[in-house]
C-alpha cells in the first residue's frame, strides 16, 4: 500500500526536489553577479527530470556496484538528476569575465519559483484526493 502511494507522488516529489536544486543554482548565479570570472550555470530541467525519474526506478531496484564513491552519483557537483550542469551562453560581453546577466537570472529565478509553487499545488490536490477517497466522500 505504501509503495503505491509512493509511486503516486513520486513524479511531483522528484520535480519539486529538482526545482529546489535549480533555485539554489540560480540564486548562486545572482549572488555572484559581481564576482570576476564567475560563469553562470543552469540545468536542462527536462533532461534532469527524466534522469532523476529513470534513476529512482522501482523501490526495490538493485543498485549498481561502485568502485569509487562519486561514480554514478550526483554528489560530485557536476550533475543534477543525472543531467550535467551547463554554463549559460554569454549574452553580453563583460570586462571582468563574469557571464551573469541579471535580467535573465531574475526571469529564470521567478519562472522556477512559480513552477515550484504550481508543483506544491498539484501535490496538495493529490493528497486531498487521496484523503477524500480514504474518507469515502
Amino acid at each position: 500500500m505504501i509503495g503505491k502511494l509512493d509511486e503516486y507522488l513520486r513524479f511531483n516529489e522528484t520535480a519539486l526536489n529538482l526545482r529546489a536544486q535549480r533555485q539554489q543554482l540560480l540564486a548562486s548565479n545572482i549572488a555572484n553577479a559581481d564576482t570576476p570570472n564567475f560563469k553562470a550555470r543552469d540545468i536542462d530541467f527536462n533532461k534532469a527530470l527524466q534522469g532523476a525519474l529513470a534513476k529512482s526506478g522501482p523501490p526495490n531496484a538493485p543498485e549498481m556496484a561502485r568502485t569509487d564513491t562519486v561514480h554514478l552519483s550526483s554528489k560530485n557537483g557536476n550533475t543534477v538528476g543525472g543531467a550535467p550542469l551547463l554554463y549559460r551562453t554569454e549574452q553580453q560581453g563583460n570586462v571582468d569575465g563574469n557571464t551573469v546577466n541579471m535580467d535573465a537570472e531574475r526571469n529564470q529565478f521567478t519562472d522556477n519559483a512559480i513552477r515550484y509553487e504550481a508543483g506544491l499545488t498539484l501535490i496538495n490536490a493529490q493528497i486531498r484526493k487521496m484523503l477524500s477517497a480514504i474518507q469515502g466522500q
